[in-house]
């Protein structure tokens, strides 16, 4: 017969048995494989052929926009469209000419948005609005636009009667109050709408919430080698993530969840220091799904720069360039779904984006100590030099962000690439 335990033993075992258990199951599984970009989303086939469109241009620094929000403004606009103007929309969303395409579109599309906003506040924090400006224009329909305010989140905003000035007054406006309170750098080239224009707009500010954060006491001042050298914060961890190295093109693959795990961060980042040319060239959608495909969970210390990526842009020579041109011209242009007397008025008059990406330390609530299991010895992911980042959903696998970071701001050293 076993001897009786006096009472504060027993206890003290069931206590201990608890704190195993707690401990057992509180530890960090292997985050699960995000899923791979879905076919036909218009997000991933706007985002990829715009971001090579963008960076064809040698003098294109820290890009930054969102395919999700002009893939559904466009998808919008092509709603309200017919004819060829409808023909070249669809086209550049990668989806048939067709009705039961462009429903699928909006559909992906409607889903993503809807996703992306149940996260906010979870995985990120997101400033995110579209809206359809219009100059002295017929009267857009009510249908119209209570169906893509419902569907794609597009407001509709008439312009003044005034001039230019006053019209680039009313959009900054919009595009603070968008951004979260955050100024919109102002636009290279003046826009002069006419009458009859519509101005198609986007603004979003992003910052991601890591599944498990950077501590203050994890960050230094090194140097970033982009298109000038900078002394910048860089933020550092050890972990458990998916990664992949391509050893034929020299590019490391890395996805970091965020918290929760319904969005992540992946970066694209040639082995040495050099600009992303060379990356931009190899860059198609195939590859890409292959790298994803290709990422398992590796023991890793990784290192990221703490800065904000932002851009402004007009982008009207990018999307004629892939094809979308009735649409800027007055005679041309057919948006008679917005409107019955629009045929030969209402016209692309301008598309217009702003976006900013933060890279800081914080994690999400409740997200975990930046303590992690390491097994064996880890992997180096060190980002001091450019390279290509995009934020994805994983439950739609939608396209939220896409954009390359070539120069960090910080104290000039000097210049390399």
């Amino acid at each position: 017969m076993l001897p009786r335990l006096p009472v504060y033993i027993l206890i003290s075992v069931l206590v201990l048995l608890v704190q195993g258990c707690t401990a057992e199951s509180s530890k960090k599984s292997p985050p699960p494989r995000p899923p791979p970009p879905p076919p036909g989303d218009p997000s991933w086939a706007l985002g990829l052929h715009l971001y090579r469109a963008l960076r064809s241009d040698p003098s294109s620094v820290n890009t930054l926009f969102s395919p999700l929000l002009l893939a559904s403004s466009l998808g919008a606009l092509g709603a309200g469209s017919a004819g060829t103007t409808s023909s070249q929309l669809q086209g550049l969303l990668g989806t048939p000419a067709s009705a039961k395409g462009g429903a699928g579109a909006a559909k992906l599309l409607s889903g993503a948005l809807k996703s992306f906003t149940a996260a906010n506040g979870t995985s990120f924090r997101l400033h995110a609005s579209s809206a359809l400006f219009s100059k002295q224009a017929p009267p857009v329909s009510q249908k119209f636009v209570k169906e893509s305010q419902a569907t794609f989140r597009l407001q509709h905003r008439p312009l003044g009667k005034g001039d230019s000035k006053a019209d680039l007054k009313q959009l900054h406006g919009w595009v603070k109050a968008g951004l979260g309170g955050l100024e919109g750098a102002p636009l290279a080239a003046e826009v002069k709408p006419k009458a009859g224009a519509l101005i198609l707009a986007n603004a979003l500010r992003f910052k991601g919430l890591w599944e498990r954060e950077f501590t203050e006491g994890t960050t230094d001042h090194r140097t970033f080698l982009g298109k000038k050298y900078t002394k910048v914060t860089m933020m550092h961890r050890a972990g458990l993530l998916h990664h992949h190295e391509d050893v034929e093109n020299m590019v490391q693959v890395l996805e970091a969840p965020l918290c929760e795990g319904k969005a992540s961060v992946v970066f694209l980042m040639p082995f040495h220091v050099e600009n992303l040319a060379r990356l931009e060239k190899l860059l198609t959608l195939e590859l890409l799904s292959k790298w994803l495909e290709k990422t398992s969970v590796t023991s890793l210390s990784i290192s990221l720069p703490m800065v904000n990526i932002t851009s402004t842009l007009s982008l009207q020579e990018q999307l004629s360039a892939l094809g979308l041109t009735d649409a800027w011209d007055q005679k041309a242009a057919d948006f008679s779904g917005m409107s019955d007397k629009s045929k030969g008025k209402l016209h692309l008059g301008g598309v217009l984006h702003w976006a900013s990406l933060e890279l800081a330390a914080q994690a999400g609530k409740g997200g975990a100590a930046p303590e992690e299991e390491i097994i064996g010895k880890p992997k180096l992911f060190y980002a001091d030099h450019p390279f290509i980042i995009f934020v994805r959903d994983n439950a739609t696998g939608a396209l939220l962000l896409m954009g390359a970071l070539d120069h960090a701001e910080g104290e000039a050293l000097h210049d390399e690439l």
